[in-house]
């Protein structure tokens, strides 16, 4: 009855969730190209080791980077884990200053294991996000007296549901699979108009996903004596052409709120964006279950991938991260000594192409906590995690950012298949 009423919690929240997860997180111009802003697939505990995850193997939490290493679910653990984020980011171009202000709901995942040798795990993560508002008015040429005002506007985001399993093939060799769901909307708007009677020129491109996403991994651990063991992961996400509808047009109106007459051109073009092939390898080293470090080389093959029917739009995207995690005694009666210490660092080359320049590179410093809480014999873990996120144009009198994220995560952990036995 228990488990019946836990698991009506989680569906409960899960539902509950849906809808936040699907909003704007995220106030960047930069996400008015390309898909937007890309998402990390690791929760809040990866992210406080620089996005580390690939040669994790750590049967304490959910590890969504790599499907083989479901396979290290432990036998009588159900887990269940949801994060999100505040942010604020401080904007600078030419000496002029502004700042955004959001807030998300990131993920869900659950993951237990099916036999001695086979775990599974249920995702929905974003994949990317889209926000953006902004206008410029400058005068038009030949007529001081009158100015033209360009608005931009975005919003919207993909998400991705996934499922996967992670098999142990020998105690050492792990392969895993995971395969889902992506879908979202992307909204991009434009207009031009005067300070004068004239017209307004409406320029739209709405962009609707429903596709499937698929991703593989392996792990191998070799001990280094009695303690300490190294880890190497390697995973492969498919790239390939989304299933797609773009609807692109181009409204001329007199008045934007009650028009007298109103001319649209209209066209709608399918499977014109994809995402690319994903190619990553990490390792991991562990010391007496104490200490983690970790490293991560990911490579995204933008350059190849569609956007709006054309190639040749995007970037390579080569991510370096380095992390590392510390517990000063996992069973000690200090509460300071169960506190899991985490630091890490990343960076990232752009895959955008803006007009006449490259995109932005990205780094981050990150820092966190794992807090234990045991809550009605419950083995719950309490995530925060702090980022500094320094966006940096190819360019110097462009757009820079610095972005201050707080990330938060709960894991549970249910002792839901224990057996007990009465003497």
């Amino acid at each position: 009855m228990l488990r019946k009423k836990a698991l009506l919690s989680v569906l409960m929240i899960i539902s509950g969730c849906l809808t936040a997860i699907a909003q704007s997180s995220v106030n960047s111009p930069y996400t008015r190209y390309g898909l937007g802003d890309l998402s990390d697939r690791g929760f809040a505990n990866n992210a406080a080791m620089g996005g580390v995850g690939y040669g994790i193997r750590n049967s304490g939490y959910i590890n969504m980077t790599n499907p083989a290493s479901f396979s290290s679910v432990d036998s009588l653990s159900f887990m269940f884990d949801m994060g999100m984020s505040l942010r604020s980011s401080n904007y600078q171009e030419n000496g002029f200053k502004s700042n955004a202000k959001n807030s998300s709901f990131d993920y869900m995942a659950m993951q237990f294991r099916l036999h001695k040798r086979l775990g599974l795990a249920v995702g929905f993560t974003p994949y990317s996000t889209v926000g953006y508002n902004f206008s410029t008015t400058t005068p038009v040429e030949g007529n001081d007296s009158y100015t033209a005002t360009n608005t931009f506007y975005g919003d919207g985001g993909l998400q991705q549901i996934t499922a996967g399993l992670g098999f142990k093939i020998l105690d050492n060799l792990s392969i895993g699979a995971s395969a889902g769901y992506i879908y979202g909307s992307l909204d991009y708007q434009s207009s031009i108009s005067f300070n004068t009677n004239s017209d307004q020129t409406y320029v739209y491109n709405k962009v609707k996903v429903k596709s499937y996403v698929a991703d593989f991994g392996l792990q191998y651990t070799q001990p280094i004596g009695k303690t300490d063991f190294l880890t190497l992961g390697l995973v492969y996400g498919l790239g390939h052409t989304l299933n797609s509808t773009d609807t692109e047009g181009i409204q001329v109106t007199d008045n934007p709120t009650k028009p007298s007459y109103s001319a649209v051109n209209e066209q709608v073009i399918n499977d014109s964006y994809g995402i690319p092939h994903t190619f990553g390898a990490g390792l991991a080293y562990t010391h007496n279950n104490k200490l983690t470090i970790g490293a991560d080389y990911t490579l995204q093959k933008w350059s190849s991938v569609k956007y709006q029917n054309k190639t040749n739009m995007y970037e390579d995207l080569n991510k370096i991260a380095i992390g590392a995690e510390f517990i000063p005694n996992p069973i000690g009666r200090n509460y300071l000594q169960r506190i899991r210490y985490r630091i890490g660092f990343n960076y990232a080359t752009p895959y955008l192409k803006l007009p006449q320049y490259e995109g932005p590179s990205e780094y981050s410093v990150n820092a966190g906590f794992g807090f234990p809480l045991y809550l009605y014999q419950r083995k719950t873990i309490l995530n925060l995690t702090g980022q500094y996120v320094r966006v940096r144009p190819s360019v110097s009198n462009m757009l820079s950012e610095n972005r201050f994220v707080i990330k938060l995560g709960l894991t549970f952990n249910e002792p839901w298949f224990m057996k007990w036995k009465v003497n």
